[in-house]
């Protein structure tokens, strides 16, 4: 008989979301073991390292959102984070312009919200903005946001990997659930059982709380983001310019964003894509997911649900450079577009569908019971939020699990 390891908790997935929550535990719970199963060689080696290191506000989201519950003590803590482990941070703030007058009614809306959410944000006239970022353009004014920040995600997910494995923490890379049996967890590495389990999964999250019973009606709907990088580290950009996104989807236009090095990006893409790790080419082509996520586009696409046919048709014009450097052009006065010359490594945003509605999930969502619980839709500001978003998750969610 196979020998099975025991843990007090296990948690499926070393992205941010999997390692702050292993952090919360170790603190929360300093005698408790715990396991961290990934199915990669390392940590982050998908949306948590790919993602744009953007530390958001937390003003774009509905105040009865966790998003916004989570955003601004979420950016705090990674801040103080990086501090205290000499992980730099680019302070540069963000502002957010308008193309024209109906525009300008979004940049009151987002004030409204990051207003009641306790965000420090502010709208400036055209001389403050000129103060800011001489380069970035607006009408009449924009809105302007100190506390967003860049960080490397990367850098950020290495670090708190080793700060587990010296806590105790068991990671075990390249070893993937398969599934559920008689409350044991099999893997591709042996057999496993545990007090809590802890589905923080990303793309694959959905597919691990059906075998639980959770996430009913509901599918991920993978899309792709690329960013088109300025050649030249002499750009004349000074912070994050971001457009005024349309509230009804969960993404927010194509934009400037300034990493922590100081180079510029354009993007993101939100192309849709046909399966889940639909990097590049047929690279881990799965038919299943293929057949799957076509059915679900297509009928996105026939029923139009939250303008997906022209958020379809746009995107794939986009793999038209000029046109996609085109998109930003009314966000400056004079950045030239012909540098952005070369497409970065794409993430894959884990978007939630709700195949009865047909509508994409605009918060995250949390699902369980006192054996597993279930991350789903842990997209931007996902990462932002993470270590707030952990502390939520121990203290509400799983302290019945060790008591």
């Amino acid at each position: 008989m196979s020998k099975i390891y025991q843990y007090d908790y296990i948690i499926i997935g070393a992205g941010i979301i999997g390692l702050t929550l292993a952090k919360e535990l170790m603190s929360k719970y300093p005698q408790s073991t715990i396991a961290i199963l990934e199915k990669e060689e390392d940590v982050a080696k998908h949306a948590s390292g790919l993602n744009s290191g953007v530390l958001h506000a937390g003003f774009y989201y509905t105040s009865d959102s966790l998003k916004a519950r989570f955003c601004v003590q979420g950016n705090q803590l990674m801040k103080s984070f990086c501090k205290e482990n000499n992980i730099p941070v680019n302070h540069c703030g963000k502002v957010v312009v308008a193309a024209n007058a109906e525009e300008l009614k979004g940049l009151y809306e987002l004030e409204k919200r990051g207003k009641k959410n306790g965000v420090d944000v502010e709208l400036i006239d055209l001389d403050k903005l000129k103060e800011i970022d001489q380069n970035a353009k607006t009408y009449q004014k924009a809105l302007y946001s100190p506390t967003t920040a860049s960080v490397d995600p990367k850098l950020v997910c290495s670090k708190l990997k080793s700060i587990l494995i010296k806590q105790g923490v068991q990671i075990n890379f390249s070893t993937q659930f398969k599934r559920i049996k008689n409350n044991i967890i099999y893997t591709n590495k042996g057999q496993y059982a545990c007090k809590s389990l802890i589905n923080a999964a990303g793309l694959y999250a959905d597919k691990i709380a059906k075998q639980f019973g959770f996430a009913k009606n509901r599918i991920i709907i993978p899309f792709r983001g690329n960013y088109l990088v300025y050649g030249s580290k002499k750009h004349s950009i000074n912070t994050h310019i971001y457009p005024v996104p349309n509230l009804l989807n969960p993404f927010l236009g194509v934009h400037y964003t300034l990493t922590v090095n100081n180079e510029l990006k354009l993007g993101p893409t939100s192309t849709p894509a046909f399966w889940r790790e639909n990097y590049k080419g047929l690279s881990r082509f799965n038919l299943q997911e293929f057949l799957q996520i076509i059915y679900y586009e297509s009928k996105l696409f026939l029923f139009n649900s939250f303008n997906f046919r022209r958020l379809a048709i746009s995107e794939i014009k986009k793999y038209n450079r000029n046109y996609f450097v085109r998109l930003a052009k009314h966000l400056s006065h004079n950045c030239n577009p012909k540098s952005f010359d070369t497409w970065s490594k794409p993430g894959i945003r884990a978007q939630l569908l709700n195949t009865k509605t047909l509508k994409l999930e605009m918060d995250f969502i949390v699902e369980g019971d006192s054996n597993s619980l279930h991350i789903l839709n842990a997209v931007s500001p996902a990462f932002t939020c993470s270590f707030a978003f952990a502390k939520y998750l121990v203290s509400e969610k799983l302290q019945k699990t060790i008591d």
